[in-house]
């Protein structure tokens, strides 16, 4: 039964992560498209005197770009503060607080 239980919790996580993947590609895919066409938007806009090398240009994907760096990081385990391991060790540690807690008074 025991085998059974982390079968279907190693079963579970993986389809996390897949699903955790998907949606990264799909982040990025969004990123890509849409920036090509605010940048041929804004391409096409500008005035005679105007440059397209200016902030304005890069803002959007510059901004959305540190976003998805952190989408990566996160969906690739390289966490730079708070990992997922970080995570299930602090669970781990208050349930077994919680369980030293409620053996104490039994």
């Amino acid at each position: 039964m025991e085998d059974l239980f982390e079968e279907q919790q190693r079963l579970d996580k993986a389809r996390k992560k897949v699903e955790d993947i998907k949606g990264f590609y799909k982040h990025l895919a969004a990123y890509v498209l849409v920036n090509i066409f605010l940048l041929v938007i804004h391409a096409i806009n500008l005035g005679p005197d105007e440059s397209f090398w200016s902030w304005g240009s890069f803002i959007t994907p510059l901004s959305w770009g540190i976003g998805l760096l952190a989408h990566w990081l996160t969906v690739y385990n390289r966490h730079v503060f708070f990992s997922r391991d970080w995570e299930e060790r602090k669970i781990r540690e208050y349930m077994e607080k919680e369980k030293s807690r409620a053996n104490k008074w039994e």
